[in-house]
């Protein structure tokens, strides 16, 4: 209930400063688009642009500018002074440690849905991985896992050093930028296997999924999503916050493999 009160509240004191300005201005901005930036997790590209469009058919004045990298990288940017409205992280950390930093509004942030981390291979892979474990195995020579930085490569070390077996994956990984580089390179055959998301499994044809990370291996994989406090657009960033936690958009992400919390 907190968190209807914080959008309640933030979109009736912009909606009193809004109309207070509106005299003097309607004539001349009226009509004018809005760019809303909204920064996300890669693993939530295919499902938030649809997400957008059903939300733009309502605010037409509304332009949604995407930035979809790792929630690392993403952090960095908002630290950094990049525009910035909405933040969309695949991990609690990044949201949590910008928080501390009074970089996000508060009280705005919530918990939006959960995923869960798994194994892939190549669809036509020639060499038998059945689990976490044969990934480690000297069968494989090359897995794809995200940075230390991204997100599902912070899981993936943990999953692997639960397992006891984080030395063996280390030196034989090669590190990609966000999941959908994993993604990408699994499809292609450039590496044996590699860890993602189960949503950026399902996008892909070309992979297939081996297995879920062993129970208990790692922590939920929460996404958070919260206001920018440098946000220039808060009026609009709140609605679309607001948007987000629709039954709505709770289908959407149901369709995409999402968890909506």
């Amino acid at each position: 209930m907190r968190k209807k009160r914080f959008f309640a509240i933030m979109i009736t004191l912009c909606l009193a400063a809004g109309l207070a300005a509106c005299g003097n201005m309607a004539a001349d901005n009226g009509d004018k688009t809005k760019e809303l930036y909204v920064l996300a997790a890669a693993s939530m590209t295919d499902a938030l642009q649809q997400i957008g469009k059903e939300y733009q058919k309502n605010h037409e004045q509304i332009e949604l500018v995407y930035q979809f990298d790792s929630s690392g990288t993403l952090k960095t940017q908002i630290e950094e002074g990049a525009p910035a409205d909405v933040f969309i992280s695949a991990g609690t950390k990044q949201m949590k440690e910008l928080k501390e930093n009074d970089l996000i509004e508060a009280d705005s942030d919530f918990p939006l849905l959960k995923n869960k981390v798994v194994l892939i291979v190549p669809k036509e892979s020639d060499v038998v991985i059945a689990s976490f474990e044969d990934a480690a195995a000297d069968k494989v020579s090359m897995i794809a896992i995200g940075n230390a930085d991204v997100p599902v490569g912070a899981y993936t070390e943990t999953i692997y050093k639960n397992l006891g077996l984080w030395e063996k994956v280390q030196g034989k990984a090669n590190h990609a930028a966000n999941v959908r580089q994993v993604l990408d390179w699994v499809a292609a055959g450039n590496v044996q296997c590699g860890i993602v998301y189960a949503t950026d499994a399902q996008s892909e044809e070309k992979v297939e999924v081996v297995c879920e990370a062993p129970k208990d291996s790692c922590e939920s994989v929460i996404y958070p999503a919260g206001m920018v406090s440098a946000s220039e657009q808060k009026e609009e960033a709140a609605e679309f916050l607001e948007f987000l936690q629709t039954e709505e958009v709770f289908e959407i992400l149901e369709n995409y493999g999402f968890t909506p919390l």
